[in-house]
């Protein structure tokens, strides 16, 4: 296991001054973005599939377990209010339920049948897709829910960061991004954390950009849910008509987003 299993390069950390820990912390931060770039012909992959699955009316539905769960959520919960998609279109799931997302739960990643119940209720079918994410790759939470949906017709992807892992083995299109030790011995929270993050954030924007939910480099279809994205869509919508603020924001708030606010001033 060359990322949670293996020694950190760093010794006696407890002697290290605080400059030092933050140093070197960054210094192995700096080797995350380098170990996805050798990924990203997987993540192609994994993303081609993911929009010809929701241009056909599937979702996009992500399991796992601790640090690795609680991502997978948050990146699902940012797309409604970012890209104006109905709340079910990309669904987070973590071992342990919601309560999890807060506190850990004790053995939760450790149940191989609890994911496939977990999906289940969404009644998970043949036209979504479903990314395990798992920093060892081995989170029985995880590797159940895939073989499951596997065995029942669902297109499968992975995020981990170990190689040769068993939920890779349990993934049409895996991803292996292999970040290496981490500074501190198996806390995964660190870079594998991070290189989840960033991979979660390239899959998900680039299949919203390729569903049609960016315009040139803005966020057409946001929700307007707090006053700074009023703010940022009353200049989106003056910068592409040319119109003073006080209409830009009139059009924004008559119809509820900026796609629609220009289509209509267009029409």
């Amino acid at each position: 296991m060359t990322t949670t299993e293996s020694s950190s390069h760093y010794d006696h950390l407890e002697k290290m001054s605080v400059q030092e820990l933050l140093v070197n912390i960054n210094k192995e931060d700096k080797t995350v973005p380098l170990a996805i770039e050798k990924a990203i012909p997987q993540i192609e992959a994994i993303v081609n599939i993911i929009v010809e699955k929701m241009r056909g009316g599937g979702r996009l539905f992500y399991i796992g377990a601790g640090t690795s769960g609680r991502l997978g959520v948050v990146d699902a919960s940012e797309i409604p209010p970012t890209y104006g998609l109905p709340h079910g279109k990309v669904i987070g799931l973590i071992a342990g339920g919601d309560k999890a997302i807060r506190k850990a739960v004790e053995y939760a990643e450790d149940d191989a049948q609890q994911a496939w119940k977990d999906l289940e209720e969404h009644l998970i079918n043949q036209q979504d897709v479903l990314i395990g994410i798992a920093a060892s790759g081995r989170t029985p939470y995880v590797i159940g829910g895939l073989k499951e949906a596997r065995a029942n017709g669902v297109v499968t992807g992975c995020v981990v960061c170990n190689a040769n892992t068993e939920v890779a083995k349990q993934a049409d299109y895996p991803v292996e991004v292999v970040v290496g030790p981490e500074f501190v011995t198996g806390s995964t929270r660190m870079k594998s954390g991070t290189a989840q993050k960033l991979v979660l954030n390239m899959i998900s924007t680039t299949v919203m950009i390729k569903l049609g939910h960016v315009k040139g480099n803005k966020m057409v279809d946001m929700q307007l849910t707090n006053n700074k994205l009023v703010d940022r869509g009353t200049r989106m919508i003056m910068d592409e008509l040319r119109i003073p603020q006080a209409e830009a924001e009139k059009l924004l708030k008559q119809h509820g987003s900026v796609r629609k606010a220009v289509d209509s001033f267009r029409k």
